[in-house]
């Protein structure tokens, strides 16, 4: 059994609430974080009862710059130790970055890259202090390349892909690993919120699932990157990536990308 503590942000859909499942059913305790307090407190009874493990509830908006140091003080006050800590919240939104909300742009450079960063360098100190910890950094496929009609989105995910390979190097020597996952198409409410479930690339997502338990079992492992949810034509194509023509590269993301 598993009784360790993990701390996982986005856990009320998704990759999220199946890395929160998946801990629960190791028998590991909870802190699980996102925006709807109903869909959490949902979910906390539903693993209490199931799996005999504690759950807590911390319902906050990291697109919210204050909202990490409020979470860390938060759970400094009740007094528990964080072994996993799991960055897996995120958003997108598909069209021409000129024509999108700007607010919007900018919630999404906080949440999926300052609060990531901010919850990171809270908790990581003590992390280094016990000598033990694990973090798991959900980032995508898509920061392997910039992304026209997604610019923000996959430039952000880029940042979380060279910011956990950095961390995971600085780290060497220590029991402390840095997992960087990044899925492909995953069939979740990110695809509709973001209107890529509309697309080519979606058309034959992974689950989250399937996802969330390779993301898992590879932070376990403590391994750098892991690639989940690809067919083995979009591996193919990712190989290919650095050896084509960008203006190429950049036209077929983009058809990849365009709502039929």
């Amino acid at each position: 059994m598993n009784t360790k503590t993990a701390l996982i942000t986005g856990a009320s859909t998704g990759i999220g609430k199946e890395l929160a499942t998946i801990h629960a059913s190791k028998g590991g305790n909870l802190i699980i974080i996102a925006r709807s307090e109903i869909k959490l407190n949902e979910l906390k009874k539903e693993l209490e009862q199931k799996y005999q493990v504690n759950v807590v509830v911390i319902a906050k908006d990291l697109s919210d710059l204050n909202a990490p140091q409020q979470i860390y003080n938060e759970v400094k006050q009740r007094g528990i130790e964080i072994d996993y800590l799991m960055n897996n919240a995120g958003f997108g939104a598909l069209g021409k970055f000129y024509e999108l909300d700007l607010a919007r742009q900018i919630s999404m450079i906080n949440l999926n890259v300052t609060s990531l960063t901010a919850l990171t360098h809270l908790f990581l100190p003590e992390f280094v202090k016990r000598n033990r910890g694990k973090i798991l950094n959900t980032s995508s496929t898509a920061s392997f390349m910039p992304g026209p009609l997604q610019a923000v989105y996959f430039a952000t995910k880029a940042y979380v892909t060279f910011f956990s390979n950095a961390l995971s190097e600085e780290l060497s020597g220590t029991n402390i690993t840095v997992t960087n996952l990044m899925p492909g198409a995953t069939k979740s409410e990110f695809g509709a919120i973001s209107g890529m479930d509309k697309t080519e690339m979606f058309k034959e997502a992974a689950t989250a699932h399937s996802v969330a338990l390779d993301g898992y079992n590879g932070m376990l492992k403590g391994k750098i990157d892991v690639i989940s949810g690809l067919k083995t034509m979009q591996k193919l194509m990712m190989a290919a990536i650095p050896f084509m023509p960008k203006k190429m590269v950049l036209k077929q993301i983009r058809q990849m990308q365009e709502v039929k």
